[in-house]
């Protein structure tokens, strides 16, 4: 196995495990150092709510959204425009596009980040991401790494976002229907997961075995089930019972 295919299969590996921003944020760090880079940055436009994962400074990252930059940045601008990887930064950087974008990049080189790599991703809906790896390094030239790592750095954003996507969705999803499920209704499920009958459970929770069916039904149309059991497994596959 090559050095290249190596670095991509302990991203593969790697990233087979992660199961949330943090996780992510690590894999994709070593990933970056071990390609020559410094940073890294996946920023998926959905609508209002950017999102964004990365290792560059957080005092970057807020004032880059505070400010609105994902309107500005001419890396984004150009990712919704292509569908091939590119290089940007450098002293081309400094020269192209208008007064508010050379200063852009003139403030984002104090942050240590001067040049990149980014690979566009097209999400559907006119959805967007971006995976970049950057540098602050004035001797590295990512043209040159484009040039002799092209494709490993495309499979690498499109994996990235893949996983991403998938996970957090599945996390997401969690997330609201905990937020949806009562309290009652975890606790009847809670109950139910431990073996608990009807009657049993309306002695424990001090309610009528009627309501403990209500909040049951409750929450398997919540979940999407087709029993009370499967209920039950799919809120325990989702964390909710925890």
């Amino acid at each position: 196995m090559s050095p290249v295919e190596s670095i991509f299969q302990e991203f593969i590996d790697a990233i087979q495990t992660a199961s949330n921003a943090d996780e992510f944020e690590r894999v994709a760090t070593r990933l970056t150092q071990r390609l020559g880079f410094q940073r890294f940055a996946y920023l998926h436009l959905t609508g209002e709510t950017p999102m964004l994962i990365s290792s560059y400074p957080k005092s970057w990252t807020s004032r880059y959204f505070q400010l609105g930059y994902q309107q500005l940045d001419p890396v984004v601008r150009r990712a919704r425009a292509e569908h091939a990887l590119f290089s940007w930064g450098g002293e081309a950087s400094a020269l192209a596009g208008n007064r508010e974008q050379r200063r852009f990049f003139d403030e984002a080189t104090t942050f240590g980040i001067r040049s990149g790599i980014t690979v566009p991703i097209r999400s559907g809906f006119g959805r967007m991401a971006a995976f970049t790896l950057a540098t602050g390094d004035r001797d590295l030239h990512p043209e040159r790494l484009v040039a002799d790592g092209k494709d490993l750095v495309h499979l690498v954003g499109l994996h990235f976002h893949c996983y991403v996507a998938a996970r957090l969705d599945v996390l997401s999803a969690s997330k609201l229907a905990a937020s949806e499920l009562t309290q009652r209704e975890r606790q009847c499920l809670a109950w139910t997961a431990r073996g608990k009958a009807v009657v049993d459970i309306a002695v424990l929770v001090q309610i009528a075995p009627r309501t403990v069916v209500f909040h049951l039904e409750n929450a398997r149309r919540k979940l999407g089930a087709a029993s009370i059991a499967q209920c039950v497994a799919e809120a325990l596959r989702r964390g909710l019972l925890s």
